[in-house]
């Protein structure tokens, strides 16, 4: 499984996977679109938490979406000093149905935002479990954040 990349430059942003885009900024805030845990485009970990893989390794994969969807802000901003403060993250969980982890898995996420973002990335959050995901992802992360646009 990849490890998160050096947290002193920024990942790339994965590209769509279908016809949308990363990222819609309006009115001050960014929405993205949900990201998987990719490295140079390639999904890095696939699988279902809880069967192929341990709350530990869905952290890691959580973890790399996470950075994948502030990269992808960054991107569209103009750099993480225009991101005022994050405001919302959605974490989905591919999940067998008896897991009961999902704010742990979620945790990878938060850990990433912090590390990016310091106090700029306390977020409201919901984890969810669902049956897939895109690619046989175990993790797909949204969030939206406020950002300076002018």
């Amino acid at each position: 499984m990849a490890e998160p990349a050096d947290r002193k430059v920024l990942p790339v942003p994965p590209a769509p996977q279908g016809h949308y885009v990363p990222v819609v900024v309006h009115g001050g805030i960014a929405y993205t679109a949900g990201m998987t845990p990719r490295v140079d485009g390639r999904l890095a970990v696939r699988g279902l938490v809880g069967a192929d893989l341990t709350v530990t390794e869905a952290r890691v994969a959580a973890g790399l979406a996470a950075g994948n969807a502030v990269a992808a802000v960054a991107e569209s901003v103009g750099g993480l000093d225009r991101v005022r403060r994050c405001l919302r993250m959605t974490v989905y969980v591919a999940c067998r149905p008896d897991f009961t982890h999902h704010s742990a898995v979620a945790d990878g996420a938060s850990e990433v935002l912090r590390d990016w973002l310091g106090e700029r990335a306390a977020v409201a959050r919901s984890a969810v479990g669902v049956s897939s995901l895109p690619s046989g992802a175990p993790v797909e992360v949204e969030l939206t954040v406020a950002v300076t646009t002018d």
